[in-house]
């Protein structure tokens, strides 16, 4: 972003070279030095500044100019840069009318000439002025801007994959902020094409998919290396904890994540009982120092998605979805879950148009205000609620058991009760949605019978599915589609396992291929948890590598 301007006016070339001296030997690292020679070349100057979008904080001004004073320079350059501080140079015998000026020109302050030494005269009264000034302005917005219409299942996919990658964006619907027709207009956009996304280089992409936004922001697409002694799928708690230890053990890593780093647990708006941080923290924090941790130990990550593992002899043959395909001795898949779906009239049709699994925080400050529902009971229904009733109006809790306490830490419950604006109802479940382009109505179930209530946002956290529908059908599952491994595999399905020695503890029916995290049978659904199966992978990864 351009340096904000100190424009410096004065028709003696030596005093004016003086001033511009003393402004740039003090705030040169901060503005931009720019001089004039009157006070007409001054006004055609901010002219074309405006014009251009630059900002002036300060006029420094001489009074006695001919053509224009300094004073009436003033009194028209408040009209082009209202917000800028003026300051008048005088000679002595200019007091008094320097003292008028402040009225007419409102100027903020008149120095007499000469202002030697200026850490004496000059700089104190400018530092006031410009600490004054930086205080009221508010800096152009030069980052990504999304437009589009908040129903639309597109758009909300932009801005959830923008804030789930924190990615700080701004948005605008033309509904709602004329501006956005201004800009699109300005650009040569079709508004009939929503979502666009503009950049700060001034390019801008239109409908545009995950994979174009990842392309567009920088994130990896293609691996380093075409050989890795370990490949991570999934960059949860669980493979990213599973990086960290492999990295800093000298195995070549490459983390594969499709979606965001983090995973599920990196929507999560606050984790109060994970272990060393009393306060509690955000996923996207825990992330965050996750990603910078293992990338400063060597880890290298990848912006894909994988569509396929296979085993070619004693290496593993990990396939991108664009087709490109990397080699490893090892892979370890830690995808995690997904919140399942529910199977009720207008879910479908709306989800992403006021229906939303899971936390959705791109639409949080989309809900000010406005009544929201929360459908589940357990920890990510809670950390939910508790972020939106920071937003929204009144936060609801259908609940479908009677009590929370099964399925909820009581830290949670706790909070949740001491929260004036959300309600828990127990009992209850939602039999139909609708609306006309985006949700309106709830059908609930309640212990009194059904009722109908007007909505426009409804998060649900209904259990969890597996993501494992990709994998090759010689990884053994469960029922459900959760990845046996160690002492489960050989309970659970023992004629899967090929060799005559035991799975390790999280090895699966693929020899050299492990899981780790909410993805395993088994599994505890904690964060924690998953940290400690990402970290301990790492010793049956060793373990098994001594044998090849």
């Amino acid at each position: 972003m351009p340096k904000p301007i100190l424009l410096a006016i004065d028709d003696d070339t030596s005093v004016l070279e003086a001033v511009v001296q003393d402004l740039r030997r003090h705030y040169g690292q901060e503005y931009r030095i720019v001089r004039a020679a009157s006070g007409a070349a001054a006004l055609d100057i901010c002219r074309q500044l405006h014009e251009r979008k630059d900002t002036v904080a300060l006029f420094l001004s001489d009074q006695r100019m001919p053509g224009m004073t300094g004073v009436d320079f003033l009194q028209q350059a408040l009209t082009i840069y209202p917000d800028a501080k003026r300051v008048l140079l005088t000679a002595y015998a200019d007091t008094e009318a320097a003292i008028r000026a402040i009225n007419s020109a409102k100027i903020h302050y008149y120095l007499n000439k000469p202002w030697d030494p200026p850490e004496e005269k000059l700089y104190p009264v400018l530092d006031d002025l410009l600490e004054t000034w930086k205080q009221g302005y508010k800096p152009p917005y030069e980052g990504i801007i999304v437009v589009g219409t908040r129903w639309s299942p597109a758009d909300h996919n932009v801005r959830e994959f923008l804030s789930r990658n924190r990615v700080p964006y701004k948005w605008l619907s033309p509904e709602q902020h004329p501006e956005a027709v201004d800009l699109l207009k300005e650009r040569g956009l079709d508004d009939s094409k929503l979502p666009i996304v503009i950049f700060g280089d001034g390019t801008s992409l239109v409908q545009p998919t995950s994979s174009d936004l990842a392309t567009k922001l920088g994130m990896p697409r293609q691996a380093q290396q075409k050989f890795y002694d370990i490949v991570v799928v999934g960059a949860g708690p669980a493979g990213l904890a599973a990086g960290v230890y492999a990295a800093s053990e000298g195995l070549d890593t490459l983390i594969v994540e499709g979606e965001a780093i983090g995973g599920q647990a990196g929507s999560s708006s606050r984790i109060e009982n994970y272990l060393g941080f009393p306060r509690g923290l955000s996923g996207a924090d825990l992330a965050d120092r996750a990603y910078v941790q293992a990338q400063r130990l060597g880890a290298e990550f990848l912006a894909q998605q994988v569509t396929c593992i296979r085993r070619d002899n004693q290496y593993q043959i990990v396939q991108m979805v664009d087709g490109r395909e990397v080699t490893c001795h090892v892979c370890l898949i830690a995808t995690g879950v997904s919140y399942c779906k529910l199977d009720i009239p207008g879910a479908e049709q709306l989800t992403g148009s006021g229906v939303y699994y899971g936390a959705a925080l791109a639409e949080a400050k989309s809900c000010a205000d406005e009544i929201v529902y929360i459908v589940g009971g357990a920890n990510s229904a809670g950390q939910a609620a508790m972020h939106f009733s920071r937003y929204a109006g009144k936060v609801h809790m259908l609940v479908r058991g009677d009590s929370l306490t099964r399925s909820m830490s009581k830290y949670l419950i706790d909070q949740i009760a001491a929260t004036p604006n959300i309600t828990v109802e127990t009992g209850t479940e939602i039999a139909s949605m609708s609306g006309n382009g985006h949700l309106e109505c709830l059908t609930l179930k309640t212990p009194n019978g059904e009722e109908r209530r007007p909505v426009t946002s409804v998060f649900i956290f209904i259990g969890a599915a597996p993501k494992t529908d990709w994998l090759p059908k010689d990884i053994a599952l469960d029922s459900k589609g959760f990845i046996l491994a160690g002492p489960d595999l050989k309970v659970q399905s023992p004629k899967s396992w090929p060799l005559d020695r035991d799975p390790y503890l999280l090895e699966t029916s693929v020899p050299g291929i492990f899981v780790a995290g909410d993805v395993r049978f088994n599994s505890v659904k904690r964060c924690a948890s998953a940290v400690g199966e990402g970290s301990i992978a790492i010793q049956f990864v060793h373990q098994y590598l001594a044998t090849l």
